[in-house]
């Protein structure tokens, strides 16, 4: 216990000094929610990983679908790497940079009124981001709940509030800047901690092959066709399709996803955009194939963990990791609270930095308040992350105390629908000259009403009309890619935006630059 409180306290200071330390990137817009577009490229890619992998991932997601799935659900992880980072950052990266530099937007709600010359663009974006970040943050909490009870024997409300404060600080203290060496530290921790825990887990079994061996023995009593031997050792798993539902989720979700998306903003140069794929891409292998890769192992602890009559865990889907690490020795689980603890506060203050710079400098500025100068934004961006968190913690705690649904239900609604009404019309309004602000419209109401449906129907406020795709991950992998199909079918069929103000916005890519021959070869040789 002792040392679980001092590595505790040294991880809080440290976060919190930083926080402190950066307060003087932090004493205007631009340096407060993108530090000032001179962040490198290991902060950059770290702070893309870290605001991508939480303990939603780690207790919610990787327990559940490893359950599920088996070692199959490792296949997740590699998808969000290859997928979700190496794809995002290279077809995403530098349009994202170049362009919003080019029409001086800061986020994405921003990036739709100028690229489309559309104020209502900014206005809905931004009530969806308000909207359905909620949930995806109070769910970073419950991933906290079981571990702490755990470890330490003390009520979850005080670890909320704990973590709430802390984040907060230093969000506030210092903005982007000092979130993303918070992240860059938090993701190290990650990195070496997930390694650390699977060594640990295994080991309980035998090693990797004992644990393999122990894996194939089990068998999925639920399968349609009676038992199947081996299944949960298998390559894809007891159910293929609904595997291909969380990878594209999990991935392809990233590329809408404001909080995710703005890290491209900041980025400082060109060079720095490739070391940050690498980068980014490698710690998503070791951590999010980590993640999943330890939850296939879960059943392998059935009888510390128990089984339902239904097939499920005793204590629902976010009990199986916290007890695969129940047994493991008392340094190993500092380390996993502190691993969570890392991955749950750099993705919150992502989230609550989205939100208050969204409805400060979107929602509020020139509408709301009329006037507001740089120091009122500032101020008003501040007090906005105090009561997202503020929310945010309220919510998780009457969630956690109610049961009221578990961790994957809370970010596949969130992530499906933010991700389902921005990507395509971000994706293509970044390529695509003809894209109309139309499409847009019918994009965001497309997936923000569907979710909404999917989140009633699973809620019981509505009968089930939408089968499958009732559930948040279909539903959510559905949007995403409707999203991409509805985008251009919609612009084809609705008046073209005026080319001369289009050939403005893309004159960006079209700008001369001049670079090293290392990186392109000249003409003249």
């Amino acid at each position: 216990m002792a040392i679980m409180i001092i590595m505790l306290v040294v991880f809080f200071g440290i976060m919190v000094g930083i926080g402190l330390y950066c307060r003087s990137h932090a004493t205007d817009v631009n340096g407060f929610v993108l530090g000032g577009r001179q962040v490198g490229p290991w902060l950059t890619a770290f702070a893309y990983g870290t605001s991508y992998f939480s303990a939603v991932i780690f207790v919610g997601y990787a327990g559940q679908f490893g359950w599920r799935f088996g070692i199959a659900s490792t296949w997740i992880g590699l998808g969000n790497a290859m997928i979700g980072s190496l794809l995002a950052w290279v077809i995403l990266g530098r349009r994202t940079r170049i362009m919003t530099q080019h029409l001086g937007s800061a986020t994405m709600p921003d990036f739709f009124e100028k690229r489309f010359g559309s104020a209502s663009l900014k206005v809905i974006a931004s009530i969806i981001i308000f909207i359905f970040l909620i949930p995806y943050t109070a769910s970073l909490y419950n991933g906290l709940s079981r571990l702490f009870e755990m470890a330490f024997k003390i009520d979850y409300v005080w670890c909320v509030v704990i973590m709430s404060v802390l984040t907060g600080i230093y969000v506030i203290a210092g903005g982007y800047m000092a979130t993303a060496i918070n992240d860059f530290i938090q993701g190290l921790i990650m990195l070496g901690g997930i390694v650390a825990v699977i060594l640990a887990v295994l080991n309980v079994n035998g090693g990797l092959v004992g644990s393999m061996s122990g894996l194939a023995q089990i068998s999925d009593a639920n399968a349609a066709n009676g038992t199947v031997p081996g299944i949960f050792s298998s390559f894809f798993g007891p159910d293929p399709v609904f595997l291909l539902g969380v990878v594209i989720l999990t991935s392809l979700g990233t590329w809408g996803l404001p909080q995710m998306v703005g890290k491209f903003y900041a980025i400082k140069s060109e060079g720095d955009i490739h070391k940050g794929t690498i980068i980014s891409t490698v710690f998503a292998v070791i951590v999010a194939g980590g993640c999943y890769f330890l939850g296939g192992f879960g059943r392998l602890f059935s009888d510390v963990i128990g089984v339902t009559e239904s097939g499920g865990p005793v204590g629902g889907f976010d009990a199986v990791i916290p007890a695969m690490l129940s047994k493991l020795p008392d340094i190993l689980i500092a380390i996993v609270i502190i691993l969570v603890l890392s991955a749950s506060m750099s993705t919150l203050s992502s989230l609550v930095l989205t939100s208050s710079s969204t409805v400060t400098l979107d929602l509020l500025k020139g509408r709301i308040v009329k006037k507001m100068d740089e120091k009122k934004q500032l101020f008003t961006m501040r007090l906005l992350i105090v009561v997202f968190i503020a929310i945010s913690a309220i919510i998780a705690i009457i969630q956690v105390k109610s049961s009221v649904a578990f961790i994957a239900q809370a970010m596949g609604v969130s992530w499906g629908a933010m991700a389902g009404a921005f990507l395509a019309p971000f994706l293509y309004g970044l390529y695509w000259k003809r894209t109309t602000r139309v499409s847009c419209y019918v994009s965001f109401f497309f997936s923000s009403i569907f979710m909404t449906l999917a989140m009633l129907i699973n809620l019981k406020v509505l009968p089930n009309f939408l089968g499958a795709l009732n559930n948040p991950i279909y539903a959510g992998a559905f949007c995403m890619l409707a999203g991409l199909v509805i985008v251009p079918a919609v612009s084809l069929i609705t008046k073209a935006p005026r080319k001369d103000i289009v050939d403005e916005v893309f004159a960006c890519y079209e700008r001369k630059v001049t670079v090293r021959q290392t990186e392109a070869l000249g003409d003249s040789e």
